[in-house]
């Protein structure tokens, strides 16, 4: 399982598309909180805090883990080595594990840079270090929580196309409507039973709980099964072996 989840970063990195991909997130959570006029301007806002990158990033992540994950099972579909894949003494939940893994040691590093914002904001407060240290780093991990929310289903989008561009298309349609969707839809619905239950469906109402910096049993459970139920559909895919 070690081997098989050094084999998906050294590929990744091995490549160009894992530094575009990490540069694109940095390049464009840097233009928008430091240079771009607006409300997500750092400099701007007059508040020490790091509010601009938690609203901006699950949008950037909608296409950046996509385009990690969408190679992960697809490309290995394509080139007839998911076959040679499932005769190793592996269990098909540990290679979708070692996948999930490596996708999510990806979207890890993507974020570690960002804490120079945090380090500068903490630096440029009046007085030094008036930034809300708890919610800041209950926001990290929501994020880190959004990350595997979505390598999971980048992961199975991956698993029902030999076609890496549909499985990045299906990706991103699948994680901005578990994101979002489920949030206009019960908009949609008004002040109804269903419209104050379906956003409890979605990644947004979570990610903003945690981002509060509250852990909730509630909402950590939402964080485990969602996850564990894009991955059983990919670990399903990979057992049926139909194609």
């Amino acid at each position: 399982m070690k081997s098989l989840m050094y084999k998906e970063l050294t590929h990744f990195f091995g490549s160009l598309t894992g530094v575009v991909v990490i540069g694109v997130y940095l390049l464009i959570n840097g233009l928008v909180l430091w240079i771009l006029p607006g409300n997500f301007n750092l400099l701007d806002s007059g508040w020490a805090n790091l509010d601009g990158l938690f609203v901006v990033s699950p949008w950037i992540f909608l296409f950046l883990i996509p385009a990690i994950t969408m190679r992960m099972f697809s490309e290995e579909r394509r080139n007839g080595t998911l076959e040679l894949l499932c005769t190793l003494p592996l269990r098909d939940w540990e290679i979708v594990g070692a996948k999930f893994v490596a996708a999510l040691v990806l979207v890890v590093l993507s974020i570690v840079p960002t804490l120079l914002y945090f380090c500068s904001i903490h630096a440029l407060g009046a007085p030094v270090g008036s930034i809300d240290h708890g919610g800041t780093w209950g926001s990290y991990l929501g994020l880190v929580f959004l990350g595997a929310a979505y390598a999971a289903i980048g992961l199975f989008a991956s698993s029902l196309t030999d076609n890496p561009i549909v499985g990045f298309l299906l990706a991103a349609f699948l994680c901005g409507l578990v994101y979002a969707g489920f949030d206009a839809l019960g908009g949609l619905a008004g002040q109804t039973a269903v419209g104050l239950f379906l956003p409890e469906l979605g990644l947004s109402q979570h990610y903003t709980a945690v981002s509060r910096g509250v852990l909730d049993s509630r909402d950590l459970l939402y964080f485990l099964c969602l996850p564990a139920l894009f991955l059983g559909g990919a670990g399903l895919q990979l057992k049926s072996r139909s194609w």
